[in-house]
């Protein structure tokens, strides 16, 4: 691996305060988001991720004020997620302090809206979420993992190595792969869904979904990620987290920032 590992917290955010659950279920309140965000920039996290996940129209002026007053106070770079539907969207959190967007819903709906953001901001701005799970019965894809929509509760019958691959060729700088089934569960990373995205694609890959002990990191970047990504183990463990993620990444043979 050519770069070093990046260690992300990622922060759900829903009406202002951040969330985690299990499976994208039974949401629970895990702080202020700013906060956490100063928590985690002392404790050495590399980057951060926001992401909104009710992204209503009533909710969003929320989102972008959390943005605004991060981008203050906290200096490593920000992506920012959730009812990003095109390149309006991605200008006012680029504007607000946000460093990079990540789409997801809306890139599944209309494709080339990945085309119309880096074409306008660049590839380095833009990282393509997929949340994608296996498939369930009486659903077919190629690889045996299909994209899902609204948290994973909606499945799209769209195969997911094929969706990243097409993101990756139409000029997603990114991709965050999460996975639905392993989300929360703290039983480590889906290695197999991470190892047939990174066959596909040669652009970094964010792996997140799953991580509940400093030792379930490596194995997700020998199976192909450049950075790996949690949240319920950094926003309920202790503050030493990050640091203990970054020295099993390390002593399993990795360099790390």
């Amino acid at each position: 691996m050519g770069v070093a590992v990046r260690v992300i917290p990622c922060l759900d955010v829903d009406a202002g305060r951040v969330v985690k659950g299990i499976n994208f279920k039974g949401l629970r309140d895990a702080g202020d988001p700013v906060e956490l965000a100063h928590r985690y920039d002392r404790a050495g996290a590399d980057e951060l991720t926001f992401l909104d996940v009710t992204a209503s129209s009533s909710e969003r002026e929320t989102t972008f004020d959390v943005v605004r007053r991060t981008a203050e106070e906290v200096f490593i770079p920000l992506t920012v997620g959730g009812g990003v539907r095109g390149v309006a969207e991605v200008d006012r959190l680029l504007r607000e302090g946000a460093d990079k967007a990540s789409i997801n819903t809306a890139a599944i709906a209309r494709p080339e809206v990945i085309d119309e953001i880096t074409r306008h901001f660049g590839s380095q701005v833009l990282v393509l979420s997929v949340d994608a799970r296996r498939v369930r019965e009486g659903t077919h894809t190629p690889s045996g993992f299909e994209v899902t929509t609204h948290g994973g509760r909606r499945g799209t019958g769209i195969d997911a190595v094929a969706w990243a691959k097409e993101a990756a060729d139409r000029g997603v700088g990114e991709i965050l792969l999460n996975s639905i089934d392993a989300d929360g569960t703290k039983e480590g990373f889906d290695l197999e869904l991470i190892r047939l995205i990174r066959a596909a694609v040669t652009v970094p890959l964010i792996a997140s979904g799953g991580a509940g002990v400093p030792e379930h990191f490596p194995p997700a970047i020998q199976a192909g990620a450049d950075a790996v990504l949690a949240a319920s183990m950094f926003h309920f463990g202790p503050d030493s987290m990050i640091a203990q993620v970054k020295t099993a990444i390390r002593e399993a043979g990795y360099e790390v920032r």
